[in-house]
């Protein structure tokens, strides 16, 4: 089950694919990591799915990524007394605490912390932006508003509001609940959602500890202010733009796109794009010309992974939808210009000797030419530094710790796969060589380039390089 390509695809799993053959045949397709998504489903549905995923990773010996998507702190209105309302461009219309139905000129908004930093000519946007109201006066307990856009507004649809730091936590108590249910299931990554600044991932990180890895969904203007510390303080960044598209201009976007996947390169942080990649999958077997580039763009950009949501979750090809994205990446990475945009988007490393030595690897690569690195990691770090590099060439991430095989899947060019423990740098070379020919990267006498922590069975960061023959 080698991969011919470095960009990762994450497949969300749903009503259109939630049992074996389908999840198997998404994993064949090319799906590296599966998303469990807690906005939807309940938890028996998830933990079924979570098992089904680990017999097919017994089966074809190959680690399987599984990522946590908590719902986050979303805000939405009350209901209507008839279900759904008309409205008209300049009426007023006011948002309250009261729990009775609403109707044409109100409706509830059950999030008093909100209140307390509305303010007059502050934008809402409900149902996904298609309804726009500026708040004209506002109080602890109420908003009035004046209809800016939109003609329809139903039950529950979401609120967002741009360019206010929230009151909220990032984790709410229903996350709290599914984040201890995936610890105990076994997840590998855990993505948090809405995060505006940077104590959302510190107080996060205190509830996870290292049990897991953390991804920060940037899809809240308000982040790119905290994007820094944000990106330091996170294990990989996921560019939400659904969330984000809403928020801010349609043509702000791609250019926030562009800074998160830069900023997240430049400190060695795996990097995510999420969001309608090939939405018109979801109900056609092939995506639009604008979808297919959407793809690639991405893939230029060098991000570690691309992601799936309703189009495998509930559309009606998610295998083709599957095998799409993988055919797109591939074409993409055979560009010989796609190495020149990595290598002209290259950053300088921090001065650190694991980054020295990831880099020195990377001039290796290129000097003799070898196809393949290879790193040992306890805690996947060296693996993380070598993909940062972005070398030309593979990436075999050997690893004698089974959750770090399988976190590794989402992280560009890794090739995960699990040894023994090492002992001595005879052992290294040894199970370097073996482990290239297993798994098809190299033959009898062709270099690779090794690089190590020593001592070894510590997680005590990259130090050493080695330049090897196969034997």
């Amino acid at each position: 089950m080698r991969r011919q390509r470095k960009a990762k695809i994450i497949a969300t799993l749903g009503p259109a694919s939630s049992d074996y053959e389908q999840i198997k045949a998404l994993f064949i397709a090319g799906a590296d990591v599966f998303r469990l998504n807690f906005s939807h489903g309940e938890h028996e549905s998830h933990a079924e799915n979570y098992k089904i995923i680990r017999r097919i990773e017994q089966e074809f010996k190959r680690p399987i990524g599984i990522l946590l998507d908590l719902q986050g702190p979303k805000l939405r209105i009350g209901t209507f007394s008839n279900t759904k309302i008309s409205l008209k461009p300049g009426q007023t219309f006011l948002l309250d605490l009261d729990s009775t139905p609403g109707n044409n000129h109100r409706v509830c908004m059950p999030h008093p912390e909100i209140f307390q930093v509305l303010k007059e000519n502050v934008d809402l946007l409900l149902d996904d932006g298609k309804v726009r109201l500026k708040i004209t006066k506002s109080g602890p307990d109420f908003a009035e508003t004046i209809v800016m856009s939109g003609t329809e507004l139903s039950n529950r649809k979401g609120v967002n509001v741009p360019d206010v730091v929230l009151p909220i936590d990032a984790l709410t108590k229903k996350d709290i609940i599914d984040l201890k249910f995936g610890l105990e299931l076994g997840v590998d990554w855990v993505a948090l959602s809405f995060v505006q600044q940077p104590n959302d991932l510190i107080m996060a990180r205190e509830l996870v500890g290292k049990k897991v890895k953390l991804i920060a969904k940037i899809e809240k203007p308000m982040a790119i202010q905290y994007l820094q510390e944000i990106v330091t303080l996170s294990d990989a960044v996921m560019v939400a733009r659904g969330d984000l598209g809403v928020e801010m201009p349609a043509e702000d976007v791609p250019v926030m796109q562009r800074q998160i996947i830069r900023t997240c390169r430049s400190l060695g942080k795996p990097v995510i794009v999420a969001t309608q990649m090939l939405d018109s999958m979801v109900h056609t077997p092939t995506p639009t010309r604008a979808e297919a580039s959407d793809v690639a763009t991405a893939v230029y950009d060098g991000v570690d992974a691309v992601m799936l949501s309703a189009e495998s979750a509930s559309g009606d090809y998610p295998i083709e939808a599957v095998s799409m994205m993988d055919r797109i990446i591939q074409r993409t990475e055979k560009d010989p210009f796609y190495q020149k945009m990595l290598d002209d988007s290259y950053t300088l490393p921090s001065p650190a000797v694991s980054d020295a030595v990831t880099t020195a690897a990377r001039s290796a690569v290129g000097i003799i030419g070898s196809g393949l690195m290879v790193t040992f990691t306890e805690n996947g770090r060296t693996a993380f530094h070598a993909a940062r590099e972005r070398p030309h060439c593979d990436i075999l991430a050997l690893t004698p710790v089974l959750k770090t095989s399988r976190q590794l899947t989402l992280v560009w060019g890794a090739h995960p796969a699990l040894t023994d423990d090492i002992f001595s740098i005879g052992q290294m070379v040894e199970t370097a060589s073996a482990f290239a020919k297993q798994e098809g990267f190299a033959q009898v006498d062709d270099y690779v380039v090794i690089t190590a922590g020593v001592p070894f069975g510590q997680s005590g960061g990259t130090n050493m390089i080695r330049i090897e023959k196969v034997s």
